[in-house]
């Protein structure tokens, strides 16, 4: 079943209402996006915690990587150009970094606070091709800036 992102939206808005933390942010933001649709087999935030440097935060699902450059994999793509990476098929895209051989397709977003510093990705794998979109692409970003930005 394909999540609602009206009510996965409302419930995450609810739960994280008055909370600043960024990490119990995170956390919260992980489960509740990867118990809302089937197809997302690995969902988590990397965090910046250096120049040019991620290091995996909150996630949901097997493990992740422990750390990436900016200069590296989808991830990376991310953060170093503040753009949503859509990927429909890993294995085409130059360079990236299977942290996991399951997956197929994959969604990163940057995590910008409100200070317009990105602060983290949004990492979301599927073991299904071509399982994101447009439509998951605006209704997550419009998620992160409702409660990071």
């Amino acid at each position: 079943m394909r999540v609602d992102y009206t009510e996965l939206g409302q419930r995450i808005r609810a739960v994280a209402e008055g909370e600043t933390d960024e990490v119990a942010l995170m956390a919260t933001l992980a489960c509740e996006i990867h118990h809302s649709d089937e197809r997302f087999d690995w969902t988590g935030f990397y965090r910046v915690v250096a120049p040019e440097l991620l290091k995996i935060g909150p996630y949901q699902g097997g493990h992740g990587c422990l750390t990436i450059p900016f200069d590296k994999g989808v991830c990376g793509a991310a953060a170093r150009t503040g753009e949503t990476q859509l990927v429909p098929d890993v294995d085409a895209f130059p360079g990236h970094i299977a942290c996991a051989s399951s997956t197929r397709s994959e969604i990163v977003l940057p995590v910008w606070n409100g200070s317009g510093e990105l602060i983290a990705v949004l990492d979301i794998d599927s073991d299904q091709p071509d399982a994101f979109d447009a439509q998951d692409a605006e209704a997550l970003a419009d998620i992160l800036k409702a409660v990071f930005g």
